[in-house]
């Protein structure tokens, strides 16, 4: 969580003034024989909790500090265990954080106002960062890999809990969704596949690059402001047919088309590097016209009816019709993608989600409706209701699975101290003296020698 706060707070943070950045340059702290720690990157990471939780104080910081010297002594041990992350890896992770915020601003002109420089300029500043924070990754999960928690940990971890300290946990649903796909019709299939093939002749005959003809035509939104970027991608990431394509090209190649369910793809192989490749690709997709929808309509009606009348589950509905192969892992029910939980707040959901549930009761099901697919495709879906439960004081039979979580993230958290005052005394660390007073430093046995005069 802190590398992922780390790249949250420097792409999405407002540019600071060049001399209030000066006046708060200080060296917090030493690591090693060149590591150090910035007042002002403490500042920054402190604005970045505080925006997050406004209750928190300056002591927090003590805490942070530390959670940023850990960082240091991982990538310390990184080099010592011979760790390493190759410029490929740092490209694609850059690449796949940009696109993501290039999604959410909506486009990279947007994205490049807000931060205040360019996107080239902002890989160029945080590579180093980027690539510490991956080395230290690679460490920690190592550190913590076998670490599990039985259920009477996780009861007694939450005994020992105060009861005017128990959480007050939203509102929260359980929703699942079969989709069905409109079926293409064959002539506007073939009008995408044309066009796609003329696109790819633009561009082997020099006419545009590839870069300008995926600005130009791609209908992915996630990836056409970029040039079609899609930065360091593995072999499993993506649909077979996608992938059996790009993985057979040779570093600059140009794929012919390929189809996949998605619509028709241009794909470019900028550098391959075993089984992850960094691509570039432009989707043309066929028009879904009236008639397909209603297609799609008409079969979501039988399976509704199928489901209403008892003749088949949820989840059989799901494995037997739904066109979402990933929903199809999960019994077609919904995922918090941060928490990895079935139980999602009703304020996460999207907005149409949200408005399909508010009548629902648990264990019904909402009548077939049209919707986009986070990849912009038109489609439609049944939604279910599993169950609802109402705002309330955290409990173990509700929340187990959230207590649980957090008693994990507790004992990971002690194993990383442990390691820590293991290794602490076979490491050269210096901490500015206004910090020595912190409990979280308390045994370490620092210097206290102020290194900033």
């Amino acid at each position: 969580m802190y590398t992922l706060a780390l790249f949250l707070s420097f792409i999405i943070a407002a540019p600071q003034p060049a001399a209030a950045q000066q006046s708060v340059d200080k060296i917090l702290a030493v690591v090693g024989r060149n590591r150090i720690v910035l007042q002002s990157e403490l500042e920054q990471q402190f604005a970045q909790e505080k925006a997050q939780n406004p209750a928190i104080t300056d002591d927090m910081k003590c805490a942070l500090l530390q959670q940023m010297i850990l960082q240091k002594l991982l990538v310390e041990q990184a080099e010592r265990d011979s760790v390493y992350v190759t410029d490929e890896e740092v490209d694609g992770q850059m690449d796949n954080r940009i696109r993501y915020f290039i999604h959410v601003y909506g486009s990279k002109e947007k994205l490049e106002e807000a931060i205040g420089k360019t996107v080239y300029q902002l890989k160029e500043d945080k590579r180093d960062e980027i690539r510490e924070s991956m080395l230290a990754d690679k460490v920690r999960t190592t550190l913590i890999q076998n670490v599990k928690i039985t259920p009477g940990e996780v009861r007694a971890f939450f005994n020992k809990i105060p009861n005017d300290s128990l959480p007050f946990f939203p509102a929260t649903i359980e929703v699942g969704q079969v989709v069905v796909d409109p079926p293409i019709n064959p002539e506007l299939d073939q009008y995408a596949k044309n066009k796609a093939n003329d696109i790819r002749t633009e561009i082997v005959n020099g006419k545009k690059t590839f870069e300008t003809a995926a600005t130009f035509y791609s209908e992915d939104p996630g990836s056409k402001d970029n040039g079609g970027d899609l930065g360091l991608v593995g072999r499993n990431d993506m649909v077979p047919e996608f992938s059996n394509a790009a993985f057979k090209l040779q570093d600059g190649e140009i794929s012919q088309v390929v189809k996949t369910k998605f619509g028709y793809h241009i794909i470019q192989m900028v550098k391959r590097q075993g089984d992850q490749a960094h691509l570039r690709h432009i989707l043309i997709r066929p028009q879904v016209t009236t008639a397909d929808i209603q297609k799609a309509l008409g079969k979501l009606d039988s399976v509704r009816a199928e489901l209403v009348s008892g003749k088949i589950t949820f989840p059989e509905a799901v494995g037997k019709y739904s066109d979402d192969e990933n929903a199809k892992r999960t019994g077609g029910m919904l995922i918090d993608p941060n928490t990895g939980s079935s139980q999602i707040e009703i304020n996460k959901l999207d907005p149409g989600t949200a408005l399909m549930i508010d009548s629902l009761k648990p264990g019904s099901y909402s009548q077939p409706q049209v919707f986009k697919t986070e990849t912009g495709e038109q489609s439609c879906r049944i939604v279910y209701l599993k169950t609802r439960t109402e705002p309330h004081k955290a409990n173990l039979q509700e929340d187990y699975s959230k207590i649980q979580e957090v008693a994990l993230e507790q004992k990971k958290s002690e194993k990383l101290q442990d390691w820590l005052h293991e290794q602490l005394p076979t490491y050269y660390i210096k901490l500015d003296p206004e910090y020595h007073s912190c409990a979280e430093f308390k045994d370490w046995n620092l210097p206290a020698k102020d290194y900033n005069n």
